[in-house]
């Protein structure tokens, strides 16, 4: 009778022990569970580092030749004046003329005779780093204007478009900051909840944003990025 008890209670001794583990692997794992989810935020002010103004030119006239002619002395105006500038060949591009010919549109009628027939334009465009020359040709274009040139903007509500590319030098730094902020936004949480932050479980970088500082402008940018991270709370 007792050599058929050795077996039972081996059993009941094994189901104890595993019963033990099992309670101890759920409290762990209760543990575990227990997180906090903040965000992070960091934002920097930069100066964009590349401009772009698309201009116009055009030009009218009832001769052909004689509006090749002054096609071609307005674009060397226009050439000269941003050279004068200290802004370079490769900075300026200049695009193939196109022509109308307002005779030979067919909704003319009488008033395609009472104007210039032909009408020529040239596209522009400037592409530069050199930021504080774009302002000082923005604020000089219209003294060739009184040359005769009619010259516009392309764009008219923000003629000069302004990039900042140089992000991935301040990206480690703002992702740094971003974590750094998260991290103590969960410790306020724990001090709360009378408990301590321990590691990350996951963390959600975020993406970032390059936006315009001053919206009249565009030269100054506002570079932004808000980071999602979860951290274990412990007791």
């Amino acid at each position: 009778m007792k050599q058929n008890l050795v077996p039972t209670l081996i059993l009941s001794l094994a189901i104890i022990i595993a019963g033990y583990f099992v309670g101890q692997t759920y409290v762990a794992g209760k543990k575990l569970d227990r997180t906090v989810v903040v965000k992070g935020l960091a934002e920097r002010e930069v100066k964009a580092d590349i401009a772009t103004w698309p201009l116009e030119l055009t030009v009218s006239g009832n001769e052909l030749g004689q509006l090749q002619k002054t096609l071609e002395q307005q674009t060397k105006i226009l050439q000269d004046f941003f050279a004068g500038l200290a802004f370079t060949e490769d900075e300026l591009t200049v695009g193939a003329p196109t022509i109308q010919d307002n005779r030979a549109l067919l909704y003319g009628g009488q008033n395609a005779y009472n104007q210039d027939r032909y009408i020529a334009k040239v596209d522009f465009n400037l592409r530069t780093t050199k930021i504080d020359k774009m302002s000082e040709a923005m604020y000089k274009v219209p003294s060739i204007v009184g040359q005769g040139l009619v010259i516009g903007s392309k764009n008219t509500w923000q003629p000069v478009t302004y990039i900042y590319t140089k992000l991935n030098e301040v990206k480690p730094e703002m992702i740094e900051e971003a974590t750094k902020n998260a991290r103590e936004a969960a410790e306020k949480f724990a001090r709360d909840s009378g408990s301590k932050v321990g590691k990350i479980k996951s963390a959600n970088q975020g993406y970032f944003s390059i936006t315009d500082l001053d919206q009249n402008s565009g030269v100054m940018k506002k570079v932004r990025i808000v980071s999602t991270l979860e951290f274990y709370i412990e007791d």
